[in-house]
């Protein structure tokens, strides 16, 4: 876990998403796939760790107004590709609609429960995740994905990726539950709970806001059992060919 970790002092949740095994007896390179949350209160040192990376692309999965809202600086030799698709990846179910009115820990995890039932048919979500795909397929080199928080849709996304190149289901979950243990917690939920009482209701209880700041193996099995079969809605939905996933393998597993 410790080598996945990537510790920053502004940006949370920062991570290696590589080296797990897969069924065909490779394993994920390490080095090439990173998720994080947002950058917007990334330090010089920050960035400069960030940049030693060599990213090729950085998949932005936030909606045009979080962008606009928390505006992500980059590193000095930042020559990565942005990526994402204009609109509202939120959709119409978005944490503020699902978590209207919540106030304890139980009504929370109901919250997300149902948020991640819908998340994997958002439109706009799912128009990124399509570029995301391409992205990999292409091996340009190292990428990064990210979101507001990077847990939710970040979360989401790399749960399918890991499914494409053959890794465990339960290796996919633990790499999901690393959000919980990555990095500084404390201060990451801490940094956020203002910005989810003010979106949720100021009367929301302590162990609510933790419960939303989270993440939680309910969550994505809600996700997972939306979509059925992962093979069928990434070539469906995502429009992942069996050539694109033959390509991710190529690229992405030693």
């Amino acid at each position: 876990m410790k080598e996945r970790i990537i510790p920053l002092t502004g940006i949370h949740n920062f991570r290696d998403y590589g080296g797990y095994a897969t069924a065909e007896g490779g394993r994920v390179k390490k080095n090439v796939l990173f998720r994080s949350g947002q950058h917007r209160d990334a330090t010089p040192d920050d960035l400069q760790r960030v940049g030693d990376l060599g990213l090729a692309t950085v998949i932005d999965l936030r909606s045009d107004a979080e962008r606009a809202l928390y505006p992500c600086p980059r590193p000095d030799n930042h020559a990565a590709e942005l990526v994402f698709a204009p609109g509202n990846t939120l959709g119409a179910d978005s944490h503020v609609d699902a978590a209207r009115g919540v106030t304890t820990a139980t009504e929370a995890h109901a919250a997300m429960v149902e948020l991640y039932r819908k998340m994997p048919f958002r439109p706009v979500l799912v128009n990124t995740y399509r570029l995301f795909f391409e992205k990999l397929a292409s091996g340009n080199g190292p990428s990064l994905v990210h979101c507001l928080a990077g847990k939710d849709r970040t979360g989401v996304a790399v749960a399918l990726v890991h499914h494409q190149l053959g890794v465990h289901h339960d290796d996919i979950v633990e790499d999901y539950l690393l959000t919980n243990v990555a990095g500084d917690v404390e201060r990451r939920i801490a940094a956020g709970a203002d910005s989810v009482r003010a979106n949720f209701g100021k009367d929301m209880e302590d162990d609510a806001v933790r419960t939303i700041m989270s993440v939680n193996g309910a969550f994505l099995d809600s996700a997972l059992e939306a979509i059925g079969d992962i093979d069928t809605y990434c070539e469906t939905v995502l429009g992942v060919t069996p050539q694109q996933r033959d390509a991710l393998r190529q690229h992405l597993v030693d």
